[in-house]
């Protein structure tokens, strides 16, 4: 990545690698030259507050994509060209400055990289101030910077927001959080994080199969139907409804209260009388009983159990004999006003109105550490914790949001690492920058807001924001872009992201409906996936439109494996709107399909040189899953595609090696996989002149094995077995069958 000067204010105006991006910047904005190009920025005032909102200046005709917190959990996307349109609670914004004088044909494969500069702006965790951007209708750009303590105050924060740039967006994210990693010290990058193994098996969570009705008795029906069908999980997520409490507003035979459902309270760390033997499952005697018995029958390697991060939505009963010692109390919580002016959400309504059981932060430990233990003793593997955003609002008296929130998320950690091995945590609902910038061991984290079955205009928001979000998160854990089901009209859609995403896959699946197809082109007999190597992110040429609005951008999402590329490409269109965005969506009928066009290029993929190896023609070889056509592209060239409403496509994008004066070779992997490139391993080629040159290729799995060769070999075999193939003289897809077991193998191909 090309480093540039460092930003810095002349003139009034804000300047990053020599393109004014702000004018009219005040006086009390200060610059701070930072390494490698970067800066920070901040503000003063005249006078101390908890809650500073400083105007940067005015910023218009830049392009830019932002990620914001559209609701307390929750971060989306949006792009725009003008400071008018930047949201309040916005944590990324990324910049998109051309050349003037630079020639660019929107409809390009060639990203003319060589003319744009990529800037930057992350609004981070200044001591107890914590940061987010916003526009005005008039253009002018603001830092918010607010501690969520009135007794918390200061009359500055000067390192508020890194600004950084680069001509590669990608290495610029990766570059900048760098940055902040060693110069905050307060949370850690993906790649120095121990990453659990539930993130390689398949999985299945109970909430959209139960939801609260969760039971042994459920339990095992679904874990029977997955064995049934050839596809059992080995991970099991038992989500919401297994805990032991109550709602103190409802009275015994009578209906719940409107509004009090989220207000629920836990009374103890141990199982509901539904996981003991007076339950609904007799032969369960209790939660230690029970996992024993479906680890044995079923094969589960992990079980994972979930609650929220002050014990459940209501916190803690503070009456409750086992919760005393924790020393609890009520607390009604305090949104931001950039919280409330965006989207309000109801569970925050009842919380707002009848509180959260807080536990004292000097005994969060000695909660989370009892309640790990017992957990662990039973045979649980690790926790799913929830609800994560909701100490932002809780930090009065406590030092404010960030103080609160660092200790919370410190003693989970360390709860975390005595009592589970392999860092076996998953969080969820922290997309604010408290948790984000305090993650110092936790390596899972949710992408984005629920999959929601019931709802069809939310199918194509969470690929998209799933992505996109990925964009900075994904630097800081790996990313969870939740549960599915395999029976529902959008399965294809969502299973090729989550091939794509290098990501868990997990479904929540009703017992018995399942659709087997889908699964078994995501998880391998033995229970594995194929996990591709990076976060799934979207092309380059997709970072600054509207996959989901604009009515003409297809979303494409990139990684890598291996030893190639793959990009998925996602008509997200004409089905669903943003929150707060005023346009309204034509419904569009099913029975008049309505196709969008784009194209596909080996360029689509970053670094795809680091996987090449030194042998590459510049060619490669592109699969298209769905259709099943292989094609041989130059790096610049791009094929064409078509796609209906909620239709995808994935390309296996693999480099053409050159073995021999008359041998080019590109391994695709298992063509019956989403991401077939996922199973390969390792490349060679011996010579041995003039008997001709054999290929090796070592594989994980089984299925229908496919690669692009220059020319028909003579002989194929694995485990010195001959095998049967195929040879396309046309395209030339070579293609043979893999049998037995899915373990890894070497296969050999001799010319």
């Amino acid at each position: 990545m090309t480093i540039t000067a460092a930003p810095s204010v002349s003139d009034g105006c804000l300047v990053v690698g020599g393109i004014v991006v702000c004018s009219g910047v005040p006086r009390n904005v200060v610059v701070s030259p930072e390494r490698s190009g970067s800066a920070f920025l901040g503000a003063t005032s005249s006078a101390p507050s908890s809650r500073h909102l400083f105007t940067i200046g005015f910023l218009e005709g830049c392009k830019f994509m932002c990620l914001f917190r559209f609701k307390l959990w929750w971060m989306i996307p949006r792009v725009g060209k003008s400071g008018s349109e930047i949201p309040m609670e916005t944590q990324m914004l990324l910049l998109e400055a051309r050349e003037e004088s630079a020639i660019h044909d929107e409809n390009s494969s060639d990203p003319a990289t060589e003319n744009t500069l990529y800037i930057l702006f992350l609004p981070v965790l200044d001591g107890p101030f914590r940061s987010s951007l916003q526009g005005t209708p008039e253009n002018e750009f603001q830092l918010c910077v607010e501690t969520g303590d009135p007794s918390v105050q200061a009359s500055q924060a000067l390192e508020a927001v890194l600004i950084n740039s680069g001509d590669n967006p990608f290495e610029l994210l990766k570059n900048s959080i760098k940055i902040l990693e060693e110069r905050k010290g307060t949370f850690t990058r993906i790649e120095h994080k121990k990453v659990p193994p539930h993130l390689d098996w398949f999985g299945w969570c109970t909430w959209d199969a139960f939801y609260t009705e969760v039971s042994p008795k459920g339990i095992k029906e679904g874990l029977q139907s997955f064995l049934e069908g050839g596809c059992p999980p080995k991970f099991l997520i038992i989500d919401d409804g297994w805990q032991e409490t109550i709602n103190e507003f409802k009275n015994e035979g009578e209906l719940l209260i409107e509004g009090t459902r989220f207000s629920t309270r836990l009374v103890d760390i141990k199982e509901n009388s539904k996981f003991k033997a007076s339950g609904s499952d007799a032969s369960c005697t209790d939660l230690q009983d029970f996992i024993q018995v479906i680890k044995e029958i079923y094969g589960l390697k992990l079980v994972y159990m979930w609650h929220a991060i002050v014990g459940y939505w209501g916190g803690v009963l503070p009456s409750s004999k086992v919760m005393e010692k924790y020393n609890p109390k009520i607390v009604n919580p305090i949104q931001s006003p950039g919280n409330v002016g965006n989207l309000r959400d109801i569970a925050m309504d009842s919380l707002e109105k009848y509180g959260v059981g807080i536990i004292d932060p000097e005994k969060i430990f000695s909660f989370y550490n009892d309640l790990h233990s017992y957990l662990s003793s039973s045979g649980v593997d690790g926790v799913k914790v929830d609800v994560q955003n909701i100490l932002e609002t809780l930090g009065k008296g406590y030092g404010g949001r960030v103080s609160l929130t660092r200790r919370y998320q410190l003693a989970l950690e360390e709860s975390i690492a005595r009592n589970f091995k392999d860092n076996n945590l998953i969080c969820c609902m922290s997309h604010n920058s408290d948790s984000i910038y305090s993650s110092k061991k936790s390596a899972v984290a949710r992408a984005s807001e629920d999959f929601m079955p019931k709802e069809p205009t939310f199918q194509t928001l969470h690929i998209a924001s799933v992505a996109f979000n990925s964009l900075l998160l994904g630097e800081i854990v790996v990313l969870d872009w939740d549960m599915f089901h395999s029976n529902h009209t959008t399965a294809n859609f969502h299973g090729a992201a989550r091939a794509l995403g290098g990501c868990a896959v997990y479904v929540s699946d009703k017992p018995g409906i399942h659709d087997f197809k889908i699964l078994k082109r995501l998880v391998l007999p033995d229970g594995s996936v194929l996990r591709a190597k990076y976060p799934g992110r979207p092309t380059r040429d997709c970072l600054f439109k509207d996959p989901v609005m604009d009515g003409e951008s297809l979303l494409k999402i990139w990684n890598l494996n291996k030893l190639s590329g793959v990009v998925g490409v996602f008509n997200c269109q004409g089905v669903g709107n943003w929150p707060l965005k005023d346009k309204e969506v034509v419904p569009i009928s099913a029975s008049v399909p309505t196709s969008l066009s784009g194209h596909v290029c080996p360029l689509d993929v970053e670094f795809l040189d680091q996987v090449a190896g030194d042998n590459w023609t510049g060619d490669c070889a592109i699969y298209a899953f769905h259709s099943g056509s292989l094609s041989r592209l130059p790096m610049k060239a791009f094929l064409e595609v078509s796609l209906t409403i909620l239709k995808c496509e994935i390309f296996t994008i693999s480099p053409i090696r050159a073995f021999d004066q008359d041998l080019q070779f590109a391994p695709i992997g298992l063509l019956d996989m989403y991401n077939s490139g996922g199973a390969l391993e390792t490349l060679d080629c011996t010579s041995s002149n003039p008997s001709g040159c054999r290929v090796t290729v070592k594989v994980r799995g089984c299925g229908r094995f496919g690669a692009y060769s220059s020319k028909k070999p003579t002989s194929c075999f694995t485990d010195t077995k001959d095998m049967e193939f195929l040879y396309n003289a046309d395209d030339g897809l070579l293609t043979f069958k893999l049998e037995g077991e899915c373990g890894l193998r070497e296969i050999q191909i001799k010319y």
